[in-house]
């Protein structure tokens, strides 16, 4: 560990062995005392501004009335000693307020931001006070009654959130599943509908989170309703898997949506009705369909998948018979068909929620799990990437034609050559 001396004069006097401070330790006072000047300052700077607020006798009604007691607040920085320069304002209904340190903070922002972060992303209640203890110089966790707090906190974010007006933003592509797991306290496993939207300059948002019942269309229905009643316009393109209820919802609520199901989804489909031994050759036959460059090569690899496993019927009609909602992507631009042909956006980011739950033996009630749910969403795509080719998910907006995804120019009307005006006479004008 890197090594600092602390108090050089020692050594010079032969006295004794000078004191050293660790990395971390020498950031923690750094911090420490960064934070006692910064205190100071700020009292000084109020005190300066109204110095010249006096009363009737000419003494002034602002005036520094030394530090509070020694408190412990925890920090990024490690566990810090602090006393807050107290103010007299004795102005009525006046109170000075420090913007760098509250009155009873006890941990900074950032901190109070990761604790439950660290909870959501799988950390145990009895897990967090070691860990911190160590990392934090503190042994201040997370107790059942704390996270009974930040459950209802986020069970009142999560349905303002539910309730908030769309009619300012435009996402035109969806991805759409339903996503299962685990309540504790109740028998019925939680049924997660999850719609995640990319908006004209390719970024990833969180659209709609709500409980749905086994997905089914009328709970889709609802939830697809609601964001259209609340000013959202209907996407270009969605994708999810084909054994949702969303499609028909989505007929009956955005009728003019395209839609493209989820390759991923498809293929378990099929294996499922093949023997294991043909697995293999199986696979590698559906990449051949959704790998092509072109929907007129997809459609001949679909014709060479149903003739070598055209003994398993049941196999190849689950290709067949939804083969252009299957080949959809072929529609859009090229850059963008990596994205469209999978719900792996939505599948790849509730993992954390799986794995949350699996610590906890699952969420104690629905709407707690929910309320995770968002949390963890809500964290997660701050970090999600923009879409390859972003700058083309405008022209899909706009309108624009891809076939083979390539864009097609648009051929402008020939005009009419006007050869002359006749006249009441019958005459041509000149």
């Amino acid at each position: 560990m890197l090594k600092l001396v602390h108090d050089a004069t020692a050594d010079a006097v032969g006295d004794e062995e000078p004191a050293t401070l660790g990395l971390d330790e020498l950031c923690r006072l750094a911090a420490q005392d960064m934070l006692a000047v910064a205190l100071l300052a700020e009292r000084r700077a109020y005190l300066e501004e109204h110095a010249d607020v006096l009363d009737a006798a000419g003494h002034r009604l602002v005036v520094g009335n030394g530090f509070a007691r020694t408190r412990r607040v925890t920090t990024g920085a490690g566990a810090v000693e602090v006393r807050a320069p107290r103010v007299d304002d004795r102005r009525e209904g006046e109170k000075f307020t420090s913007a760098i340190l509250p009155a009873y903070m006890r941990k900074s922002p950032k901190v109070t931001e990761v604790l439950p972060i660290l909870y959501l992303r799988g950390l145990s209640t009895g897990d967090l006070a070691p860990a911190l203890g160590e990392f934090l110089g503190t042994d201040a966790g997370l107790s059942p009654s704390t996270i009974t707090r930040l459950t209802e906190s986020w069970q009142v974010e999560h349905a303002e959130w539910s309730e908030r007006d769309l009619s300012g933003v435009d996402y035109v592509y969806w991805w759409v599943d339903g996503i299962h797991f685990n309540v504790r306290l109740e028998e019925d496993r939680l049924c997660t509908l999850v719609i995640v939207g990319v908006r004209p300059d390719g970024t990833k948002e969180l659209v709609a989170l709500a409980d749905g019942y086994r997905e089914s269309t009328e709970s889709w229905a609802e939830l697809l309703r609601s964001v259209r009643d609340r000013g959202l316009a209907a996407p270009v393109l969605a994708t999810g898997d084909g054994a949702l209820g969303f499609w028909a919802a989505l007929r009956d609520v955005f009728p003019g949506t395209k839609e493209q199901r989820c390759w991923v989804h498809a293929t378990a489909n099929v294996l499922d009705a093949l023997p294991k031994r043909l697995h293999p050759d199986a696979k590698a036959a559906l990449v051949g369909i959704y790998g092509a460059e072109s929907r007129t090569g997809a459609l001949e690899a679909v014709q060479a998948f149903a003739a070598e496993f055209g003994s398993f019927d049941k196999a190849v009609k689950k290709i067949t018979t939804n083969l252009d909602a299957l080949l959809a992507f072929y529609d859009f631009p090229t850059e963008h068909w990596v994205h469209l042909r999978t719900t792996n956006p939505i599948e790849s980011t509730f993992s954390t929620v799986r794995l949350r739950t699996r610590v906890t033996r699952g969420a104690g009630s629905r709407k707690a799990a929910l309320a995770m749910a968002y949390k963890l969403l809500d964290a997660a795509q701050e970090r999600w990437r923009k879409i390859g080719g972003a700058e083309l998910v405008a022209v899909v907006r706009a309108g624009g034609v891809f076939i083979d995804g390539k864009l097609q120019e648009r051929k402008e009307p020939t005009p009419i050559k006007k050869t002359g005006r006749t006249s009441k006479s019958g005459s041509v004008a000149a």
